[in-house]
């Protein structure tokens, strides 16, 4: 028996318990707006050489969903973290939608940057497949995809990982059960897959701690961002020395 379907095979008898939790879930849970400003800018401008470009594609971490402003936001802090190590600029964009999942950004989101250049792309994915219950094929299959449509352009992929659902302090104690065991069966598949196209899988480097959450206890606050992309920056910067 597969993994999947053991999962599935727990949370049918659950489904009585576990839907009207998860409706009323959705309908009391405090929704955060995304941040506010551009989603693009340039960290440590001042250094000398050619920038470095950032692109991040994602969720609401991407689109900034529990910060005011995107200079406090994920993608910011990740480029201000790899200016730091490489000792150069680096330019950034941030591509998200609140509530997308990856199969959903294969068909909206991706289009749109194919004709834009980034030296680094990172995906942010997994919540809303956890909790859309994505198929892990379909999941699989649009992660692929969006990764081999950017490295055909020269662009370098990296994945953060799923995010362990379980520690989602928003959500009832049998969803977290629920959504964090399945997260990591999604996050299992996509560590397989970025090891067949040799690309960095990224842990999550966050504590679960209040100080690092948004008010939502969902989302990471200014602080948990950039405790992430410090993280983050750890995984991909020294894997390749990025040409000048």
């Amino acid at each position: 028996m597969s993994r999947h379907a053991l999962w599935w095979l727990v949370a049918v008898p659950l489904l009585p318990l576990a839907l009207p939790l998860a409706l009323h879930t959705r309908r009391t849970a405090l929704r955060l707006p995304v941040a506010q400003g551009e989603p693009s800018g340039i960290a440590a401008a001042h250094l000398p050489g050619e920038p470095l470009r950032l692109l991040l594609i994602g969720e609401s971490t991407v689109a900034g969903v529990g910060v005011a402003h995107f200079d406090q936001s994920l993608a910011s802090c990740l480029a201000a973290a790899m200016a730091e190590r490489l000792g150069r600029p680096v330019r950034w964009r941030a591509c998200g939608e609140n509530g997308i999942t990856a199969p959903q950004a294969q068909e909206r989101l991706l289009p749109r940057l194919l004709a834009e250049s980034a030296d680094l792309a990172l995906l942010v994915f997994g919540v809303n497949d956890t909790t859309h219950l994505t198929a892990s094929k379909r999941w699989l299959q649009s992660l692929a995809g969006m990764a081999d449509a950017l490295g055909e352009r020269g662009c370098r992929v990296a994945f953060s990982a799923v995010p362990p659902l379980q520690h989602f302090s928003a959500l009832p104690w049998l969803l977290r059960q629920l959504m964090g065991w399945r997260a990591s069966l999604l996050d299992r598949e996509l560590r397989g897959l970025a090891q067949r196209l040799d690309a960095p899988h990224c842990a999550l480097d966050l504590p679960f701690e209040a100080h690092y959450l948004a008010e939502d206890g969902y989302h990471p606050s200014a602080l948990g961002y950039r405790r992430w992309a410090e993280g983050l920056a750890e995984r991909v910067t020294p894997l390749r020395q990025y040409p000048l």
